[in-house]
């Protein structure tokens, strides 16, 4: 297991969530979530700074048939915005359903689904990253796939 701080993002129309691991990449836990302004880009970069991330995974929604969605090609979209003002690496895995997973979570913790969407982006990104983490650690091989890896729409 590769050793350093991962950021793990998950995309929305409205909000970013973000999560990140310890140095040892055994746990990822909630960090903050970011409304998706013009100036999300600048926010994003002052915590790769603050928290010397060496590792992006962004959360990749697929259909439930893994084809790309509208949601597949927003997440790419600000993958590359993201690519595009740090040297940091950034890859993408496969997030079906990790939001209806953080909602189910906050449901069954009893929080309101209304006054609750910033922290379940936030807990969506924290099982994005986590993902990634325990798929990393089990197998030796980095999780998701590299940006580069998905050609530019035309």
């Amino acid at each position: 297991m590769r050793e350093g701080v991962r950021l793990g993002i998950d995309v929305g129309t409205v909000r970013i969530g973000i999560a990140r691991s310890d140095k040892d990449g055994l746990l990822a836990t909630p960090y903050e979530t970011l409304e998706r302004t013009s100036d999300y880009l600048h926010r994003l970069s002052t915590i790769l700074e603050e928290i010397s991330v060496f590792e992006i995974v962004i959360g990749l929604p697929l259909s439930l048939s893994g084809e790309h969605t509208a949601s597949t090609n927003d997440a790419l979209e600000v993958a590359r915005a993201i690519a595009s003002v740090t040297e940091i690496p950034v890859r993408l895995i496969d997030e079906r359903l990790t939001t209806v997973f953080a909602h189910s979570a906050m449901k069954a913790v009893g929080k309101n689904q209304k006054k609750s969407r910033p922290v379940i982006d936030q807990v969506a990104a924290v099982l994005i990253l986590q993902q990634a983490l325990d798929s990393e650690r089990s197998t030796g091989q980095l999780a998701g796939k590299a940006l580069s890896e998905f050609p530019e729409q035309a």
